[in-house]
């Protein structure tokens, strides 16, 4: 691990305190400089240090993922197509169509630095808190919850991504360079631990002037997806796809991790029934209502001094001709995903359905899909080719096209009601954790523990607040089949769906060795023509090996003690 030089006097210069340098310990505290002691006896300061530290939540802000280049990991899947093929705007294009570009060499799905960094802060935080903190023992222990909060959060990233990873929970560790990973399994339990004390302590609701702090609520929900993916891993990786030693969750311990995230999930319900979240009966609304009780962690923007560019990223160009970017539509194989409004599976095959393919759907393909002749902003769309503003253009004809590539643009998340986001950017709150997340996570893993009820439930409290009927599944097996469909569209643009086909191993089945589609849609005498057509103009490539992403070759070099992911 490279030695991060960011300190804890470097963090709190950053929001504005001047320390001046250390020297040698002295019995009488120096008048001209601050010490650690004064440090943390000023609560202030712990204030803006905590608070700071939330920004790590923004690099993964509307499902983006840095690969040298913010892009969509759910293009990196089968739900959408980003529009560029150039690298930048379409570096994500780069990496689904040639597995060999992630490598130990490459930036490519690379957070490990930034992560560990923000580790070592957090760590530095802890242990400033233990040992010079003048606060009451409750407090303490809020702060500590928050910092651990965060902290799982970068190490379930760093996780996800590596499977084994170096685990680093006080500073002690960092006067030496050489620390070697642990296993995976212990990982989790690590991240499960951190999650743990921070729904142990955190309040139910922050105080109106904590508004976007962690609470109780998020840590169970982050402590459910964490022992869902632990329980996943465990249950369908089995050591086929790498056999590096410290890789890989026991097989025999699925059950347990699985009756974790049921446990963690219900007591984000039991939170629900106490009125502190719910689902809306509005799909579309979840989005742009910052007061949404659907959010159980959300991060807030106030323009003009935190703003973000979903919508200059993702509108439809005729809401800004030629200024609008069109990094990512989606997919025909999500479109066809949405059902019909009275829960029958929609089908090209059906004569009727495809003569209207977008009467009748349900509420969530109207809140996430524009399509060809849908209303937006005072206007119908027209995105067949003829449509020199916004209709479909084929891929890879152009560098960067700015149009849709697919027949379609996303809906989902943008702000219906703002025209003005070239100049003044968009608000809109991107939610990491939703109530409908924990339902889907409480049906998966009781359907996994064959409580079937239980399963039927929570996917039912769902859907039919979706305004569907209830799931006609009644097995295990049967109910996985809804849930993995549920979550597809339910969760369609938030981040989810790369990473739940990793965790499922089931990305070397679906993302490999194929090819995504669009609609080329055409007007007739009596209506329409619809022609699918290849969104992508070379198969998709996922191996076995990217189920573990090899840590950067860099660390290595600075770690004698670290060793390589084995099959890197």
């Amino acid at each position: 691990m490279n030695k991060v030089t960011t300190t804890i006097q470097q963090a709190l210069l950053a929001m504005g305190i001047i320390i001046a340098a250390h020297g040698c310990k002295v019995d009488i505290d120096p008048t001209d400089r601050y010490t650690e002691t004064a440090i943390w006896s000023n609560s202030a300061n712990m204030e803006l240090y905590i608070n700071g530290m939330y920004s790590e939540f923004k690099t993964f802000q509307f499902g983006v993922f840095p690969i040298g280049y913010d892009n969509a990991t759910d293009a990196l899947s089968d739900i959408e197509k980003y529009t560029s093929t150039v690298a930048g705007n379409g570096t994500v294009n780069i990496l689904a169509t040639d597995a060999s570009r992630v490598n130990s060499a490459g930036p490519q799905l690379n957070y490990w630095q930034t992560g560990y960094s923000r580790i070592r802060r957090l760590n530095e935080f802890l242990d400033g808190l233990a040992k010079y903190a003048k606060v009451d023992e409750a407090t303490k222990k809020q702060y500590e919850a928050e910092a651990r909060f965060i902290r799982g959060y970068v190490y379930f990233w760093l996780v996800k991504l590596h499977g084994s990873v170096i685990l680093m929970d006080n500073i002690g560790q960092y006067l030496t360079k050489e620390h070697q990973r642990a296993s995976e399994e212990d990982c989790w339990k690590f991240i499960a631990a951190d999650f743990a004390y921070a729904a142990e302590n955190l309040p139910e609701q922050q105080d109106a002037n904590r508004t976007g702090r962690a609470t109780k609520g998020a840590a169970y929900g982050m402590l459910a997806r964490t022992w869902l993916y632990a329980a996943s891993i465990a249950e369908y990786d089995k050591k086929q796809f790498n056999q590096d030693a410290l890789t890989g969750v026991n097989a025999a311990n699925a059950p347990a991790y699985y009756r974790n995230a049921a446990d963690a999930a219900k007591a984000v319900i039991d939170l629900a029934a106490k009125g502190y979240y719910d689902l809306e009966s509005d799909y579309a609304s979840i989005f742009t209502n910052k007061n949404t009780k659907e959010a159980i962690f959300k991060l807030d923007y106030v323009s003009p001094q935190v703003t973000h560019s979903l919508d200059l990223g993702f509108a439809p160009p005729g809401d800004a001709p030629g200024q609008c970017l069109v990094y990512g539509v989606p997919t025909a194989e999500l479109v066809n995903e949405y059902e019909m409004n009275d829960g029958t599976k929609f089908s090209w095959s059906n004569a009727a359905m495809a003569a209207n393919p977008y009467s009748n759907r349900e509420s969530r393909f109207y809140a996430s899909i524009l399509y060809n002749g849908a209303s937006w902003k005072g206007r119908t769309l027209n995105t067949t080719p003829g449509n020199v503003t916004e209709g479909f253009a084929e891929y890879a004809v152009t560098g960067e096209p700015r149009k849709t590539v697919t027949g379609y643009y996303i809906r989902k998340m943008l702000n219906p009601a703002v025209n003005d986001f070239v100049a003044n950017k968009s608000t809109q709150s991107w939610i990491e954790m939703r109530y409908a997340e924990i339902l889907l996570i409480a049906a998966e893993a009781r359907a996994k523990l064959n409580d079937i009820a239980g399963a039927q439930l929570a996917l039912n409290t769902l859907r039919n607040k979706r305004g569907l009927p209830n799931t006609p599944a009644s097995t295990a097996a049967a109910l996985m089949t809804a849930i993995e469909h549920e979550r597809k569209v339910e969760l369609s643009f938030e981040g989810h769906r790369y990473w739940d086909l990793r965790r499922w191993r089931k990305a070397h089945i679906v993302l490999n060795n194929v090819r995504f589609t669009g609609h080329r849609i055409t007007p007739t005498d009596d209506g329409f023509k619809y022609e699918v057509v290849n969104c992508d103009n070379m198969n998709r490539q996922f191996t076995p090996a990217l189920y573990y992403i090899p840590i950067p070759v860099s660390e290595l070099q600075n770690n004698a003690a670290l060793t390589q992911i084995k099959g890197w």
